[in-house]
């Protein structure tokens, strides 16, 4: 068994001690690693930039130890019958869902951002000591779905610190760890006590969300089969001003909302916010079953030294992002008026990003290390997210099984099936892994259409698709003003700095720049504020004199405006459909 000690050493210095010892270690000199990245978050992040001070014992006596790379050491040979001990500090001041964080209010890490992995015994059982803070009020605990180490001298009472325990260093580093003066309450799906986490300032009607969170639970694990594949389930929140967020884990999630979109007591209907924060929770949720259990082959086993390629994280992810807002109409949260609001902001989001003409969502989910994580002004032109239009060919898919079928099968089968052959098996998804299935399902014309639908650039006929649910489709303007080409950044400042130019849009013929600060149109000084304000008098065809800074020069240029972009998306239920549409439209959202 690998020991792990992590110790809250220095909150007010942000660092984290952390000891591992190997009882008994390699006789040729024992090596550890830190992964690179931390798996459902498709970046290289380097995460040893952030260890201090690592130093190696045994019997008392310091051992040498070789660094090899950016993320590997080497320990010299011990005795033998010698336990190994090393131990090092972690800066923890990530307030992100991916890493560490420590201060005198609370502490938060991912296994993968403060445990060294023990080479050679990664498959090894884990015992890791989670210490308290030396001063910290009485109020602190601890919310992990690591188990407790239950017949350990030392192990951890429910919620408290003490000794817990993993299957191997893949448990230990999937189960990340909230500690500090938080909110706890729980709720049964399935037989499955599922716990809420609330960590920091709120006014939460944990009755509202306990029921709410209950019912969308409940309607994933109906979709799948229950038993659901966990013993238990953690929401982990952290509440602050602004923020969203979230990363999937096997038995728990964390996330990040503001709290303005949490549930209060007395609240009628189910704000944007609040609609938000569910769709988050029951995005992450859906990945206990899609991407946690079934994963693509490329993910098994994961090499966290370096990027692991795919071409199917639209399935994994886009797919998880169709259920997530789905699982909330299906379970009553929210009508069908609001979910199709929901899905019609999707896909105008896809229909606003000029990259979906260049790059496939096959190309995007492969490209994921290096583009939609690391993007930059030029982005919305040049990439898809996977996300988006990955939700996209979902509803597609979906819609044409269950109209094909007349309601006899749906994407649902689908999911069942690659659970069945993929995740409760254990087994990988090959790269063809879905076409496969759904030639199995739904037949090799449709397989075709779907391998089309993800490996080119084409728009989607979704109008056509949802014609037989009596569903609406129509494209109008964002707004009367006419358009410019030019996104600014968001932020707190008034300033109108330009975020993106949109290729082949009037501000870039005029030569305006990512980066540009705009000062003024027609002599008119103008901000993040106004500029809406300044267009809306304008028509299509006018021009505009535009001064702005480029650094620190000033720049002028004229900007001839385009017609407002048809790229926002309504979706209203045809009230004069006949009954087979309304029996599709209700099979496919739930309802009565």
């Amino acid at each position: 068994m690998i020991r792990y000690r992590i110790r809250p050493s220095r909150p007010e210095a942000h660092v984290f001690e952390v000891c591992c010892t190997v009882a008994t270690p390699d006789p040729d000199g024992q090596r550890f690693s830190l992964p690179a990245w931390i798996p459902g978050s498709y970046m290289i992040r380097e995460f040893s930039r952030h260890l201090l001070g690592l130093r190696a014992e045994a019997g008392g006596r310091a051992v040498a130890l070789d660094k090899l790379d950016k993320r590997t050491w080497r320990a010299a040979k011990v005795p033998a019958g010698e336990a190994l001990t090393l131990v090092y500090e972690v800066y923890a001041h990530d307030p992100s869902v991916r890493e560490a964080y420590l201060d005198r209010t609370r502490g938060f890490f991912n296994g993968a951002s403060v445990f060294l992995a023990v080479e050679g015994r990664t498959a090894a059982p884990c015992l890791v000591d989670i210490q308290p803070p030396a001063a910290c009020g009485q109020d602190w605990r601890v919310a992990t779905a690591l188990a407790r180490a239950v017949g350990e001298t030392g192990a951890a009472p429910p919620y408290g610190f003490g000794l817990y325990r993993a299957a191997d260093y893949d448990e230990l580093i999937d189960c990340p760890v909230e500690m500090g003066a938080f909110t706890l309450d729980s709720f049964d799906a399935a037989g499955v006590r599922h716990d809420i986490v609330l960590s920091g300032r709120h006014d939460c009607d944990l009755e509202r969300l306990k029921a709410d969170l209950a019912r969308i639970c409940r309607a994933q694990i109906g979709l799948f089969g229950a038993p659901p594949p966990m013993a238990r389930y953690l929401f982990l929140t952290r509440v602050v001003d602004e923020g969203y967020g979230g990363l999937e884990h096997r038995a728990s999630t964390a996330l990040i909302t503001s709290r303005d979109s949490l549930p209060y007591r007395g609240m009628k209907g189910v704000p944007d916010g609040y609609k938000a924060y569910l769709g988050l929770c029951s995005h992450e949720y859906f990945h206990a079953w899609n991407v946690e259990r079934i994963k693509p082959a490329a993910f098994i086993p994961l090499d966290l030294a370096r990027e692991n390629y795919t071409r199917l994280l639209w399935m994994f992810e886009g797919f998880t992002s169709y259920y997530d807002d789905l699982a909330l109409v299906r379970a009553g949260v929210i009508g069908a008026d609001d979910y199709l609001g929901l899905l019609a902001k999707t896909a105008s989001s896809v229909l606003k990003t000029p990259g979906r003409r260049r790059q496939s969502v096959a190309e995007s989910s492969f490209d994921a290390w290096t583009h939609y994580y690391r993007q930059n002004g030029n982005s919305p032109n040049a990439i898809v997210s996977y996300y988006t239009k990955g939700a996209l060919i979902a509803l597609a898919l979906d819609l044409r099984l269950r109209a094909e079928s007349d309601g006899r099968l749906s994407l649902d089968d689908l999911m069942r099936a690659l659970w069945r052959q993929y995740g409760a098996a254990g087994v990988g998804v090959p790269e063809d892994g879905v076409f496969a299935a759904v030639a199995d399902i739904g037949g090799d014309r449709l397989a075709h259409w779907l391998r089309r639908a993800a490996t080119g650039v084409g728009d989607l006929p979704l109008a056509k698709f949802l014609k037989p649910f009596g569903v609406r489709w129509r494209l109008e303007a964002a707004s009367a003003a006419p358009a410019t080409g030019i996104k600014l950044e968001s932020g707190n400042g008034r300033a109108a700095r330009i975020a993106t130019v949109y290729d082949d849009s009037p501000a870039q013929r005029a030569g305006l720049s990512t980066g540009d600060v705009l000062l003024a149109i027609d002599g008119l000084r103008v901000d993040r504020g106004n500029l809406p304000k300044l267009l809306e008098r304008r028509r299509a065809g006018e021009r505009l004199e535009i001064h702005a800074f480029r650094r620190d020069e000033l720049i002028r240029c004229e900007l001839e405006l385009a017609p407002a972009l048809l790229d926002t998306v309504k979706l209203s239920v045809d009230a004069k459909a006949g009954g087979k549409a309304e029996k599709l439209r209700r099979d496919w959202l739930g309802g009565p």
